[in-house]
């Protein structure tokens, strides 16, 4: 019973330390706006998602336990900065599509960046006030209000 109750809490825990991730990866892309020959990365939320919690759900076709859709495919190395939070594993960075070459190879699109780190900051702080307002709706229910 009690396991019903804290699915919800344990899915949007996992959620907020993948939001979490992600605004240190963008938050390293605009720190390394200027480096000469930086990659920007980033990874999927919704599929880094559905790895922490096991979901298979709206996962099109079989993939393979490295996140390739076939053993021919190159994997692409994890980030050594990883996640203790998520039972140790690494979350799987991709490299971003550069959309305006430079001179110095830096893949690094600072418009980008910036709406991606607003976006990202406020969809953080919407799981944090929505784990709140259950937690609260939990403790009015417990003490009879």
């Amino acid at each position: 019973m009690l396991d019903k109750l804290t699915n919800t809490l344990d899915f949007h825990s996992k959620a907020l330390v993948l939001r979490a991730e992600r605004q240190r990866a963008i938050a390293g892309n605009i720190a390394n706006a200027d480096t000469p020959g930086y990659a920007a990365r980033d990874f999927a939320f919704a599929d880094a998602l559905k790895d922490a919690t096991g979901s298979t759900a709206g996962v099109a076709g079989p993939a393979l336990a490295s996140g390739r859709s076939d053993a021919r495919h190159i994997p692409l190395g994890a980030n050594p900065g990883s996640s203790a939070a998520l039972g140790g594993s690494s979350l799987p960075r991709d490299y971003t599509v550069q959309t305006q070459p430079t001179m110095d190879g830096n893949s690094v699109d600072l418009d980008r960046e910036r709406a991606a780190f607003a976006d990202n900051a406020v969809r953080y702080e919407a799981t944090l006030r929505f784990i709140n307002g259950h937690g609260k709706t939990m403790l009015a229910a417990i003490q009879g209000q």
